[in-house]
């Protein structure tokens, strides 16, 4: 299957110039794609742009992730309602070397491939670029008549909140990314995201004019969730790469509790698994999706992917131990094994305040596991809240020692998926 043809397979082209597959097969071509330099870690709306070099470079072809050290401190306003807070350079800095340790893991960087992958800061070459020669060599060349044509632009601008001049700037230093690219390491493909469009063709029209060549592109759809829900959102926040921010057993978790729609999409973009694996197990799992065949393959693939074999055993364990069918006794709990819990929140408790007995409610308010008694009161209700794996049943219920597992935990789950194993001391 060729390159063009397996992505639209799996859903990850929307716009595309024509011309651009033919190129592809026609020789080995360099392309890149943009990162934003706005945490030391990416998260999963990372991940597209990510395994479409993964696909480019299995393809024979050579990729080029840029980091965007420089468009960094200026901020796209693409898909955004406001600008955002400008980084300093010591924090940039922070968050490049952050993402380069992650892109390694995933692309080949190895110098004796014939397609090793190149990483790119584009700092670098705009570190010493004067303001005035900007204008005078890149500048000139694009109308303000054509930028503001731009939807992320012309949104902003008949929004509540307008656009700086800096973000207004935006598009053009990343045409000239892909000038300055085009120039000086032969690349003639742009990737990314639906919302680039924009910024991408700046930059194609940059090189037409200033070199009279041609260069190509193609973006792939923004992920979407079927309830209509933001794609990486969770109650706590992003869906992080780094296992330090989001463990391996929370990333795990995320992909399976997918929804059969979500599910059916996403295996085909988030893993590299091929049509006559993941064809048959969708025909599988409409027939027995009480199963949930795609969401385990679905969870299985992208940890491992991401967190390697023993980041997926890390999180199988755990699911293991907490969700299992056969209902594990809490009393088989070994302290190594609520110690080693991975993806539980931690938490801890003064020991005196259980000596006489403690209210429930007032455990999980003062622990921090809710922030008022009335929601927790709710929860309660609602046979939402477990400690040691027993439904709370009476809001009134004491706790004290007799609870405690090895005289030292508690375990509380609230809702279906979060854990807390408070320590007393």
């Amino acid at each position: 299957m060729r390159l063009i043809e397996e992505l639209r397979w799996r859903g990850m082209i929307q716009d595309i110039i024509p011309g651009t597959d033919s190129l592809l097969e026609k020789e080995s071509v360099t392309a890149y794609i943009g990162f934003d330099p706005t945490s030391d870690s990416l998260h999963i709306g990372s991940l597209v742009p990510i395994l479409l070099l993964v696909h480019l470079q299995k393809a024979g072809h050579r990729p080029i992730a840029l980091i965007g050290g420089a468009t960094g401190m200026v901020g796209d306003p693409s898909g955004k309602s406001q600008e955002r807070n400008l980084l300093s350079e010591a924090q940039l800095e922070l968050n490049v070397k952050g993402i380069q340790a992650q892109l390694e893991k995933y692309i080949q960087f190895d110098p004796s491939l014939p397609n090793a992958a190149r990483l790119v800061n584009n700092y670098d070459w705009f570190k010493n670029y004067s303001f005035i020669q900007f204008l005078r060599d890149i500048g000139k060349h694009i109308t303000v008549n054509y930028m503001m044509s731009k939807d992320s632009v012309r949104k902003r601008i008949e929004g509540e909140t307008g656009i700086s001049y800096t973000e207004f700037a935006y598009q053009l230093m990343q045409g000239y990314d892909f000038l300055w690219l085009y120039q000086n390491m032969d690349c003639k493909l742009q990737m990314g995201g639906s919302d680039q469009w924009g910024n991408i063709t700046t930059g194609t029209e940059l090189i037409r004019k200033i070199t009279g060549k041609e260069s190509f592109a193609f973006t792939c759809p923004l992920i979407t969730k079927a309830d209509g829900g933001k794609f990486g959102k969770t109650e706590t926040g992003n869906v992080w790469l780094d296992p330090g921010k989001t463990s391996p057993y929370q990333f795990y978790q995320f992909w399976l509790n997918a929804s059969d729609e979500d599910a059916a999409k996403w295996i085909k973009i988030f893993t590299l698994l091929p049509p006559d694996i993941i064809d048959p197990l969708t025909e599988k799992h409409q027939q027995q999706s009480s199963e949930r065949l795609l969401q385990k393959k679905l969870a299985e693939e992208v940890t491992r992917f991401i967190h390697g074999e023993a980041g997926l055993e890390q999180a199988l364990q755990t699911t293991e131990k907490l969700f299992s069918r056969v209902e594990k006794p809490i009393t088989d709990f070994s302290k190594e094994d609520l110690e080693q819990l991975e993806g539980v929140t931690k938490l801890s408790f003064d020991h005196s305040a259980l000596a006489q007995g403690i209210p429930v409610i007032q455990l999980l308010t003062d622990a921090g596991i809710f922030p008022s008694k009335g929601e927790a009161r709710k929860m309660i209700q609602n046979g939402g809240v477990s400690l040691n794996k027993e439904k709370i049943k009476d809001q009134n219920e004491l706790i004290s020692d007799q609870h405690l597992l090895h005289s030292q935990y508690l375990l509380v789950q609230k809702g279906k998926k979060h854990y807390f194993l408070i320590e007393v001391q």
